[in-house]
């Protein structure tokens, strides 16, 4: 018997795979064939050849090629990249054929024609990683690169690989082309760079301070997983460089940019923010803060919480401004998940519908994106009445968010949603444990914070829920129309009824619920005029109404004191019994 040929070495290994090849498969058997042998005649195989690289395996859908070069390798995968681009750009969007490339560097064995080790299944898992016509490299191989190119590649962090052990240091290239509706997914999340705010003081000894201020920004929007956030190491290399704003967004491959400025006269401090989109210059947001530096590090955690959330705010707005610029045709996952939060936060008669179609929509196109399962479970009990829902709809609501917290358990919004769920469930103590995690993985969420307030309210703890409530206001000045609901309700409780009405007041088109709970504010502050014109409006709205089914039906409450005092507050008005 003759051995075959064993061979170990350091190699650099480049992995491709077609993206949706199953769906084109089917879609015309015989020309995706001919496409895929094409390109791999014509771009594939003359691009590998001329940089030293050896096709290990080629698959109908993919291939396995060895270089002993990491720049060579990179070249190639970009050079790639940039040929597909142009080949299929007079191709129908869903049928052009994309590339996911991943590149690794570790000990493979070779053996005869065949590669082998860890370092291939880590290879082929960055693949998996790329997005779209894109490029998912190791930190190794990208610290082999020349500095110029290095700027090609936005930090990825850590991330865990199927069946890989620890978790692997990527980048991604920068200038993947927008997937179309068959292959985006939310993996292509929202990307921001924040530039090292610049100290203006004029002392050198302030640089720590806005170099702070600048990475904790960036901690603190890491926490919104449906960002993706590029390293401080990264965003601090242009730090001193005449490099134009568009020319950062290209070579970070990011959509926003943050810049801002730190000025420290005597014992004032300003700090300037502004929210920039990359490809245009345009200015979305800005605001400055102007505190006293009694408490310097006070100061920078307050400011920054309060970037950070209207930041998210800004970036979701513009999102959603951006989706729905673009045709019906072209929308993927994530843009049919913006839709839905547009139809969610809205008070339409068919919005709660809408938001149900958009969320089952962008789950048609990524069955594993956890927010849109959280989401499609709170538009199925909007559609039903939240807690007043059928008993199966609850049911199935709970189901798909607790499978949205399987899915991502980092992700934030899937935690508050499911305490959301279990609110309406009436099964407040573990509403108020799924609220809990919500926060400790995402501080700067305003809508958790509000959230748990209104449920520390309808507990009781009614002390604590205006400290909840309070800190997302001031993180949120701008907030949607729901946060009001939330305070006029923890302000009845407080017996602050005049203010229970003004914030309620707040809310577009209040239905029987909202307009009975204004009955009841103006009753209680004896405001006569008031209450019978809301009592009026109340009645033509819902001319059966009883204060037992709303006390019943219409409030979320714990504590029979409390419903004690909505009741009394409807039968001073003279409602029903």
């Amino acid at each position: 018997m003759v051995d075959e040929r064993v061979e170990r070495r350091v190699a650099v290994i480049m992995a491709t795979d077609i993206v949706g090849y199953s769906r084109l498969m089917e879609a015309d058997e015989t020309s995706t064939l001919d496409a895929v042998k094409r390109l791999q005649a014509s771009i594939l195989s003359p691009n590998i050849a001329a940089r030293g690289g050896r096709i290990v395996k080629l698959m109908g859908d993919g291939s396995l090629v060895v270089f002993s070069s990491a720049v060579e390798a990179v070249d190639c995968a970009i050079s790639l990249q940039e040929e597909l681009v142009s080949d299929q750009k007079d191709v129908v969007l869903d049928d052009r054929i994309l590339f996911r490339i991943g590149i690794n560097l570790a000990d493979v064995v070779i053996e005869g024609d065949d590669l082998l080790g860890d370092g291939v299944n880590v290879a082929a898992r960055l693949e998996a990683s790329a997005e779209p016509g894109g490029i998912c490299i190791a930190d190794i191989v990208h610290r082999q690169l020349g500095a110029k190119c290095r700027l090609d590649f936005r930090d990825g962090g850590e991330i865990a690989l199927k069946n890989i052990v620890r978790p692997v240091h990527v980048w991604h290239w920068g200038h993947a082309p927008m997937a179309g509706p068959s292959t985006s997914s939310p993996a292509a999340r929202t990307s921001i760079a924040i530039l090292p705010f610049e100290n203006s003081s004029g002392a050198p000894d302030q640089d720590f301070f806005s170099d702070g201020i600048t990475e904790d920004i960036i901690g603190g929007l890491a926490r919104f997983r449906s960002l993706s956030v590029i390293a401080a190491s990264s965003s601090f290399s242009f730090r001193g460089k005449a490099v134009g704003l568009r020319e950062i967004g290209i070579k970070l491959g990011v959509t926003y940019l943050v810049e801002g400025s730190v000025r420290r006269s005597g014992e004032r401090i300003r700090i300037t923010a502004q929210l920039v989109e990359a490809t245009s210059g345009k200015h979305l947001w800005s605001e400055h803060y102007d505190r006293s530096v009694t408490d310097i590090f006070a100061v920078q955690d307050e400011v920054t919480k309060m970037i950070v959330s209207t930041l998210v705010g800004q970036i979701e707005s513009a999102d959603v401004r951006q989706a729905l610029r673009k045709p019906t045709t072209s929308l993927a996952a994530y843009e049919f998940y913006l839709r839905g939060l547009v139809h969610m936060r809205s008070y339409g008669a068919d919005d709660n519908h809408q938001a149900h179609m958009m969320f089952g929509a962008a789950l048609e196109r990524d069955p594993q994106f956890a927010l849109a399962h959280a989401y499609l479970a709170l538009s199925m009990i909007a559609l039903h009445g939240y807690a007043n829902a059928p008993r199966d709809i609850l049911d199935a609501a709970l189901a798909l968010a607790r499978k949205a917290v399987l899915l991502d358990e980092g992700e934030s919004g899937c935690e508050r949603l499911l305490g959301l769920i279990h609110t309406n469930r009436r099964e407040f103590d573990l509403a108020e444990r799924h609220y809990r995690r919500a926060y400790q993985l995402n501080p700067n969420d305003a809508n958790t914070l509000v959230q748990m307030g209104g449920l520390l309210a309808r507990r009781g703890k009614i002390e604590e829920a205006m400290r909840w409530i309070d800190e997302g206001f001031r993180l949120n000045p701008f907030p949607p129309p729901w946060y009001s609901a939330t305070l006029g309700n923890a302000l009845y409780i407080l017996g602050r009824y005049g203010e229970a009405a003004a914030a309620l007041n707040e809310l577009p088109n209040p239905g029987p619920f909202t307009c009975a709970r204004l009955v009841a504010c103006y009753a209680q502050a004896g405001d006569a005029a008031a209450t019978d014109e809301a009592k009026a409006r109340l009645l033509r709205l819902c001319p059966d109404f009883s204060t037992e089914d709303f006390i019943n039906r219409g409030l979320l409450l714990e504590r029979p004191e409390q419903r004690e005092l909505f009741r009394q507050g409807l039968l001073k008005a003279g409602l029903p019994e």
